[in-house]
């Protein structure tokens, strides 16, 4: 049906963070508005896709689930080329994968665009009893490190549509305001400029 043409941008996001916060689960409520309690590790990396509407713009999200065992890290590194969006997820029960935060933090600053926007999510407020990281402490780290911050639950909905919607609505002001003109954003703007990109992609890639 062409439906695959029908928007105006496509723009990668991935979903970082320590194995067992809930990626998976973010993911699966954003495209498909699913929750699967027996969620197995996931092994390497897979992605879903949704298309929304922000304002006129017609928006393609490719969303990436990369793997948080470290023994995949080396796989999904190659996935952060590319990226304009990023959720850097830990659990709001779990102060040790909010404390592995800073680590994920570096490594995607260095394999993605430094113009990437980033959204530091603590999922799991459906466990408000048991949690063990203060939102304000989070909020503090998210505001010196001069990214966003919301709280979600992928389980009963919680703010999950407001998380990639916001981190995509940023990464189209980047876009719009001409910000990022890297490589890597290239590939996201209209399609009419699809063969353009590719064109100037060539020649980068064999001086490599």
């Amino acid at each position: 049906m062409g439906s695959d043409e029908a928007y105006n941008f496509v723009f990668k996001v991935v979903l970082i963070g320590e194995s067992g916060v809930g990626k998976s689960n973010l993911l699966s409520r954003f495209t498909k508005n699913e929750f699967n309690h027996d969620t197995r590790t996931t092994i390497g990396v897979e992605f879903s896709t949704r298309t929304v509407q922000l304002n006129t713009f017609t928006i393609k999200a490719q969303i990436w689930d990369t793997a948080g065992l470290e023994r995949y890290r080396a796989i999904t590194s190659a996935y952060y080329r590319g990226a304009v969006g990023a959720l850097l997820v830990y659990d709001i029960t779990k102060h040790l994968t909010y404390e592995s935060v800073e680590r994920w933090l570096k490594e995607l600053y260095e394999h993605a665009d430094p113009h990437i926007v980033v959204m530091l999510v603590g999922n799991k407020t459906d466990l408000e009893s048991e949690r063990s990281v203060p939102t304000e402490e989070a909020k503090d780290f998210a505001e010196k490190k001069g990214i966003l911050f919301l709280e979600t639950s992928a389980l009963n909905s919680s703010n999950v549509e407001e998380a990639f919607n916001s981190v995509l609505t940023e990464i189209h002001k980047k876009v719009s305001s001409k910000e990022v003109v890297r490589g890597s954003i290239s590939a996201v703007t209209l399609n009419g400029s699809k063969e353009e990109t590719t064109e100037e992609s060539k020649p980068c890639c064999r001086n490599i």
